[in-house]
């Protein structure tokens, strides 16, 4: 059996992170690590003592809105915010973390990456929205995609 590198071992943890989401258009899963410790996770879902949208449907989905435009029309917690604010709940720094995250991070999440000041960020699959990738373009953050068997 082959042992996963790390990059393997926390995207995989990623994924799994995904499985509690409670999003109907799409589950997405990230992990905060530092010095190869995790320091928190997330998934996307409604608010914490809040209906999920697998109970009331989708407001975008009804809305009709196109996948990154107005993030702001859900009710959810994208899976990068829920791991920046669990850590903070739980009073863990992220400062020089990495985040692995199952999709690319919209520009909400972006901001407040970067403000909370993660060096890193490895996505596995993309997501459309420019000024992420823009905000992104402006910092020191290293940013790649996820590849099997890499570090």
């Amino acid at each position: 059996m082959k042992r996963p590198s790390n990059d393997e071992y926390f995207m995989s943890m990623a994924e799994l992170a995904s499985q509690r989401s409670t999003c109907v258009r799409r589950r997405v899963g990230a992990v905060i690590v530092k010095d190869k410790h995790i320091l928190s996770t997330g998934y996307n879902g409604s608010p914490k003592g809040t209906k999920h949208c697998e109970e009331l449907g989708c407001i975008r989905e009804q809305l009709n809105i196109p996948s990154g435009t107005r993030h702001e029309l859900c009710r959810g917690v994208h899976a990068e915010q829920n791991a920046v604010a669990q850590a903070a709940y739980f009073g863990v720094s992220v400062k020089d973390a990495t985040i692995y995250t199952t999709t690319f991070p919209c520009s909400m999440c972006t901001k407040i990456l970067i403000n909370s000041g993660i060096i890193e960020v490895v996505y596995k699959s993309g997501y459309v929205d420019d000024l992420s990738k823009e905000l992104l373009a402006e910092t020191n953050i290293k940013v790649r995609v996820f590849s099997e068997g890499t570090e």
